[in-house]
C-alpha cells in the first residue's frame, strides 16, 4: 500500500480571554494600566442557603398569622360568651316580672303611680327625683288595681284602703288605691318630712297670728301669736296631737311663707312619684283642690318611717310641750294622741304591734287612718283605711286588715 504524505495535524489554537474592549470598541488591544478587579469567592459549604432564608421568613410569617388568628378567635369567644350572659339574664329577669304579674304582685311601679314627664322646678324636687328609680324598685304596686288576697275584711262600697307587705312587696289588699279622696290630716306626713329635711329642729319659732287664725273646730294646741316654741316641738305637736296652728307655723317657718311651703310639699310628693296628689296647705283643712290617693299615701308614709324620728314621735301616746309665753312666762301642755291604738282606745289583734302613722278627720274625708305595723315574725306591714263614718268603725275595719297580717 502506498503511503501518501500525511497531512500536517492541526494543534487547535488556544482561544484568548475576551479582549478588553475599550471606550473605542477595539477588542484587541488591552489598556496595560486597568487594575485588576479581585473577587473573593466562598466556598460553597460557606455560602448561605437561599433555600434556607426562605423557610425562615415563611416561618416567621406563619408564626404572625397563628398569633393574629389565635387572638381573634378569642375575641370571638369572649364576646359570644358575654352576649350569651346578657341573653340568659334578661331571660330570667322577663320570667320573673312576668310570674309577678301572673300573680298580682309585680314589684316596681305602674304607669299611673309615676310620670317621668314631671318637671320640677324646686330643687328639693330636683335632689329628690334622682332617687326615684332606685326609689321605686322597692315599692308593692297592684298591676290589676283591686286585689283581695285576704278574708273577712270590712270596707264599705264608697271607702278606700290597702294592706302591703314590705318585706315581700306583696299586695294583699287594695280597693280603690289610685281614686282621689280627701287626706284630711294625714296631710301632716308631708310637712313633717319636710320639717326633718330642714336641719332646724332645734331653732326657735315664734307664733304669729296667721298661724292660729284657722277655721272655727279646727285641731289647735292652743299657742298664742309671740309664743316662742322649738322647731322639734312643733314637729312633736304636729304629729302626736295633729294641731293645725302647730303646721301652719312650721310651713311659715320652714318654707318661708305658707305658699312657699306648698310648693316645696307637692314638688316633694311629684319626686316620690305620688301623681294623684296635690296640695294646697300644711294641715289638711278641706279644700277641694287638696287631694291624695290611698298608693300616694303609701308613698309618703313609707318615706316617712325612714327618719328616725319620726317613728319614735308618732309612738308616743301623749307629748307634754314646755313653751315661752308672748309676756315671757313659762308655759306648759300635755297633748293626747290622736290614734287610739295608742291611748288605748281601740286595740289591735293579737301578736301586732303599732310602730306608727298618722290619723285624718274631716266631714269630707271622713275618719282616715295611715299605719305602719309588726307582726309577731318581725315582718313589716302598711295598711290605710279611708272615709270610714265613724271612729269606731275606722278601728274595727283596720282590724279587719290587720288580723291577716300573722296568717
Amino acid at each position: 500500500m502506498r503511503l501518501g504524505k500525511s497531512s500536517p495535524q492541526k494543534t487547535p489554537e488556544k482561544k484568548s480571554a475576551t479582549p478588553y474592549k475599550n471606550m473605542s470598541g477595539n477588542r484587541n488591544i488591552r489598556k496595560e494600566s486597568a487594575r485588576p478587579v479581585h473577587t473573593t469567592v466562598l466556598p460553597k459549604s460557606q455560602r448561605p442557603s437561599r433555600q434556607l432564608e426562605l423557610t425562615e421568613q415563611k416561618k416567621a410569617k406563619a408564626a404572625v398569622q397563628k398569633r393574629s388568628r389565635y387572638k381573634r378567635a378569642r375575641g370571638k369567644r369572649i364576646g359570644h360568651t358575654i352576649l350569651l350572659l346578657l341573653i340568659l339574664v334578661l331571660a330570667a329577669g322577663g320570667a320573673y316580672v312576668a310570674m309577678q304579674i301572673m300573680r298580682g304582685n309585680y314589684v316596681g311601679k305602674p304607669v299611673q303611680a309615676f310620670d317621668s314627664s314631671q318637671v320640677f322646678t324646686n330643687s328639693l324636687a330636683s335632689k329628690e327625683n334622682m332617687k326615684t328609680t332606685s326609689f321605686a324598685q322597692k315599692l308593692c304596686v297592684s298591676s290589676k288595681g283591686d286585689v283581695d288576697k285576704i278574708q273577712n275584711v270590712s270596707l264599705e262600697d264608697d271607702q278606700s284602703g290597702l294592706l302591703f307587705s314590705l318585706n315581700n312587696h306583696k299586695v294583699l289588699y287594695a280597693k280603690g288605691i289610685y281614686d282621689k279622696v280627701y287626706p284630711a290630716s294625714i296631710t301632716k306626713i308631708m310637712t313633717a318630712m319636710l320639717a326633718l329635711k330642714s336641719g332646724k329642729l332645734d331653732d326657735n319659732v315664734t307664733i304669729s297670728q296667721e298661724n292660729v287664725t284657722l277655721e272655727e273646730g279646727s285641731q289647735v294646741c292652743g299657742f298664742s301669736a309671740g309664743d316662742q316654741v322649738t322647731l322639734d316641738q312643733l314637729l312633736h305637736c304636729l304629729l302626736v296631737y295633729s294641731g293645725n296652728d302647730a303646721a301652719s307655723a312650721i310651713a311659715e317657718y320652714v318654707g318661708g311663707s305658707t305658699e312657699n311651703f306648698v310648693q316645696m310639699m307637692n314638688s316633694y310628693a311629684a319626686a316620690l312619684g305620688c301623681t294623684g296628689t296635690h296640695f294646697t296647705n300644711p294641715h289638711g283643712l278641706q279644700d277641694e283642690n287638696h287631694y291624695t290617693t290611698p298608693y300616694d299615701i303609701y308613698l309618703m308614709l313609707n318615706e316617712a318611717m325612714k327618719y328616725k324620728e319620726f317613728t319614735e314621735i308618732t309612738q308616743l301616746s301623749s307629748y307634754t310641750v314646755n313653751y315661752t309665753g308672748a309676756d315671757g312666762s313659762a308655759l306648759s301642755t300635755t297633748l293626747q294622741a290622736t290614734d287610739h291604738y295608742l291611748t288605748g282606745e281601740a286595740t289591735p289583734p293579737k301578736d301586732v304591734t303599732i310602730l306608727g302613722g298618722k290619723t285624718g278627720t274631716t266631714d269630707s274625708a271622713g275618719n282616715c287612718l295611715a299605719i305602719l305595723t309588726q307582726n309577731a315574725y318581725g315582718k313589716t306591714f302598711v295598711s290605710i283605711v279611708m272615709g270610714a263614718s265613724s271612729k269606731d268603725l275606722l278601728y274595727q275595719e283596720m282590724n279587719s286588715l290587720l288580723q291577716n297580717i300573722n296568717s
